[in-house]
């Protein structure tokens, strides 16, 4: 049986924004909401790797089963989120990836190969890194994971571990 309500956290990582002019962590919380989804939190960290890391420990500790990261998937010394994700995970989900960055060249053409977008999964927790721009937000969510969300939810608790 595939769920259809699922709980979840999300994060965006800037040193620049606030809650107040985060647009791109609003727009996650309004298409998961839209979809049916339960956001348990969302916060605003600073590009540092000991608070990425708290921030995806503390929600792969709680009830929820799908951590949304948006911000630092890029290319400078500052964008450290997928550095932490590649410690912490238990596996890759190489797929995510690969699709984001083939779907975004049909917007931005060849700097879609930049993209460090990844998913992971930690104990039995979803992670989604998504680039912080609210077009990349909105074409992750919208193509990749809401429309995925509720089998790969169902394929993790296949084994009984929750």
């Amino acid at each position: 049986m595939v769920e259809s309500e699922v709980n979840f956290h999300a994060v965006t990582v800037s040193s620049s924004r606030d809650s107040d002019s985060d647009r791109s962590g609003s727009l996650i919380r309004e298409l998961l909401e839209a979809d049916g989804h339960k956001v348990l939190s969302s916060k605003v960290v600073p590009d540092s790797l000991g608070e990425i890391e708290e921030e995806i420990k503390n929600a792969v500790s709680s009830d929820s089963r799908v951590l949304v990261m948006t911000g630092g998937t890029g290319l400078s010394s500052r964008d450290q989120t997928v550095d932490v994700l590649q410690r912490l995970e238990d596996k890759e989900l190489p797929g995510f990836g690969e699709l984001f960055r083939s779907l975004s060249y049909d917007d931005i053409g060849p700097r879609a190969a930049l993209s460090r977008a990844r998913a992971s999964l930690i104990d039995d927790t979803l992670v989604f890194s998504l680039p912080g721009s609210p077009a990349a937000v909105r074409l992750g969510m919208e193509k990749l994971i809401l429309p995925s969300i509720g089998h790969a939810v169902y394929e993790i608790d296949k084994e009984g571990t929750r």
